[in-house]
Parts: structure tokens; sequence; C-alpha cells
């Protein structure tokens, strides 16, 4: 009897799905359709204040310049709303990048050296080779989640006919807007149990653990070392190389996204979750959530985008960009 709480609780699956169903997917669920009604609070804007502050560290900047990289190989510039940068404003922003990359950099070398002396949370007996790659192929995966869903939230304002572009575009459309929208949320859902689930291993392929009478990671004195034991190399590298990154891509490039097959079976596959009823109660709490703040769908206020698309005179003024 004790074995299946045991293996509930030890393994850290109810933790997972108490981050994910009351900490995450009851509040993405209603933003999905509610955006205008979300953000339309004062905590919003302190989450933005807050936000704004941490990007302006200049901690995180390294992520833009691996969105400059794939707009120069793509060969398609960057579209910003924000005036040209100054020779002063030019100067900090490249300091910071340097900055993040070199803490960046550091953070890997040391991450790996730790997951090569077999020095983390990784379960006994699984190759180092191994290690690195679940590492490497996880954030790959959790990177095109989080790109998805910046991308899905750019064309879901679009018209049909724009979404529908490519032969993957119009497939990933077809099943993302099927119906009422549900698979939309739906989407949001399976999306978040794939992410928190992928996390949940490379934490144990970053988190450095060091048995007594082992040395530390590559020399390093005891406070570092005190300082390593925190993960917080492994929060700054899966933050920039499995999120921040891949956002800022899909966020100028989203029907590049679309048009990756990748994208699709992904999404066939976060909806399978979804489907699976695990995390349903995330629609329990998001409804009444929704009933109680009186939010309400994103077209009462301006339409929908084949409406908006007439107004102008039949055709959409989209600045969304067709692809890499």
């Amino acid at each position: 009897r004790s074995r299946m709480p045991k293996c509930f609780l030890g393994s850290g699956i109810a933790m997972i799905l108490i981050t994910c169903m009351l900490g995450q997917l009851n509040t993405q669920v209603n933003a999905s359709h509610c955006m205008l009604d979300f953000i339309n609070t004062h905590f919003m804007t302190f989450t933005l204040y807050v936000a704004m502050g941490i990007e302006a560290s200049g901690l995180l900047h390294a992520s833009y310049l691996i969105q400059i990289i794939v707009a120069k190989i793509s060969g398609k510039p960057i579209e910003s709303a924000e005036p040209p940068r100054t020779p002063l404003l030019s100067l900090l922003f490249w300091g910071r990048v340097l900055m993040s990359c070199a803490i960046l950099v550091t953070a890997i070398v040391y991450t790996i050296g730790a997951l090569a002396a077999g020095k983390t949370t990784m379960w006994e007996g699984v190759p180092v080779a191994i290690s690195i790659i679940l590492f490497v192929s996880l954030m790959s995966v959790v990177g095109m989640l989080e790109g998805m869903q910046i991308a899905f939230f750019a064309v879901a304002k679009l018209t049909e006919q724009e979404r529908n572009a490519t032969f993957w575009s119009k497939k990933t459309c077809e099943l993302l807007f099927r119906g009422e929208g549900h698979n939309l949320p739906g989407f949001m859902v399976g999306r978040q149990l794939m992410v928190v689930s992928c996390f949940f291993i490379i934490a144990r392929c970053t988190t450095m653990d060091i048995e007594d009478g082992e040395g530390n990671v590559m020399g390093v004195s005891d406070g570092v070392q005190e300082f390593f034991d925190t993960g917080l190399l492994g929060a700054l590298i899966t933050t920039i190389l499995a999120s921040i990154a891949w956002q800022l891509v899909a966020s100028a490039f989203p029907m590049a996204f679309l048009n990756n097959p990748a994208t699709y079976v992904l999404l066939c596959i976060c909806l399978g979750f979804q489907a699976s009823g695990i995390c349903n109660g995330a629609w329990v709490i998001a409804s009444i959530h929704r009933k109680i703040a009186g939010f309400q769908l994103d077209e009462v206020y301006v339409g929908t985008a084949e409406e908006r698309a007439s107004k102008q005179g039949g055709g959409s003024q989209s600045r969304v960009d067709g692809g890499m």
C-alpha cells in the first residue's frame, strides 16, 4: 500500500502536477483567449516592470546575440518599433552582451565538468555521454515548445489565409484552431506538462552534488562550490538556451516555427498529453478564475482577424514574418 504514495510523492510527480495546475496552467488557459482582460491589472504592470528590471541588468543578454545570429543567417531583418540605438546605448548593449556571454560560457564549462566527473544529481549508472545527450536533447525540446508558444500567439490574430501560407503552417494551424479553438489552450496544458517534465530531468543534469570527501568541481574553492550547489548555473543555462533565445527567435520569425514539421509533431504530442486528462483540473480552476474575474474573449474588444482586415480595406497589414 505504501509503495504507490511513496512513488507518487518521492518521484516528484506530485510536485510537477501541483506546479502545473495551480501555478501555471489555469492562468495560461485563460490568457490564451482573454489576453486583453488578463493584462488589464496593476499586478501585470508590476510584473512588467520587474521583468524589465531583470532584462536591464544584462544577465540574459546572450539571448539577443543568438537572435541576431539567427536573423543574419536567415537574411531577414529583425523588425522593431524601437528607435535606432545611440552610440552610448549601443556600447551599453554590447557590453552587457559580452558580460552575459562570459557568464553563460563559464556556467556551461563548469556544469559539463561536473556532469563528466559524476558530481551532479543525475541517476547513478547513467553514462556521461548519455547524460550529455539527454541534456542537449531535452533543452532543444523545451526550446521548441517555448518558441511554439510565442509563435502560436503571434499568428492567432492573423486571418486564415495568412496562416495557411505553406503546407506545414496550414496543417499546424488547422489542428491548432480547429472548431471552437480549444486546442490552443489545450496545447498550453500539454506543453507545460512536457516542459516541467523535461526540466525535472534537466535539473538532475545541472544540479551539482558533492559527496563527503570528494573534491570540488574543477578545483574551485569551497565558497565558489557552495554557490554552484545552489543550482543557479543550471538555471542560467536553461533560461537562456532553452527558453529566452528560442522565444526571441520565434517572436521575430513566428511563421518559420509553423513551417517546421517538428512543430506539428510536438503539437500532436502536447495535445495527447492534454487528452490524457492528467491536468484537467487546470480547466476547472481556469473556469472559476474566469467567472470571478469577468474575463471576456479578445474578439469582444477587437473583433476577429477577418473583421479587422475588412475594416482596413480588404487586406491585413500584418508584420508577421513569413519565415526564415
